[in-house]
């Protein structure tokens, strides 16, 4: 049930690699399968094993950057359901975004940044990409990551 589909052709045609996945910094795994749905842990913009850029949003990392990376944690995000789900093409459609952008204390275009994760998910699965969101600014996440981003979706029943 592993193998590279349409959903991965179009990431190739996009210009992007599906990642492995990311190994988890703690006790959790990084996606989890109940029943017709995968619940992605959250994902930071990890490439290679380390991120790319480090602070906070607004500060030291541009909002145009951090959307950058938004789009490159949605992009593990989607390692993570490929991990439990077997091959993206079982993707029905994603249900939920939730991304948090570590906020200088003046920055509010959390919105803008995620709309980097929402924007990679559109463009690599079409229709099956719209989905609710929420997008929230915090003082600081996991090893200093600018943006981190978890994804829920729905899969095509076996």
């Amino acid at each position: 049930m592993s193998g590279a589909g349409a959903v991965e052709a179009k990431i190739a045609e996009l210009g992007m690699t599906l990642p492995e996945v990311v190994p988890p910094l703690a006790a959790y795994q990084p996606a989890v399968r109940s029943g017709v749905h995968v619940h992605t842990s959250g994902q930071l913009p990890m490439v290679a094993g380390k991120l790319p850029v480090t602070g906070k949003v607004g500060a030291e990392v541009t909002a145009e950057e951090a959307k950058q990376l938004a789009a490159t944690c949605a992009l593990n995000a989607l390692a993570a359901v490929k991990s439990v789900a077997g091959d993206l093409d079982r993707i029905k459609r994603v249900v939920k975004v939730v991304g948090f952008v570590a906020s200088a204390p003046d920055f509010t275009g959390q919105p803008g940044v995620i709309n980097g994760a929402s924007e990679l998910l559109g463009a690599v699965l079409g229709e099956k990409g719209v989905h609710a969101r929420s997008a929230v600014g915090v003082a600081v996440l996991p090893l200093d990551a600018p943006v981190e981003v978890e994804i829920q979706v729905e899969l095509i029943e076996d």
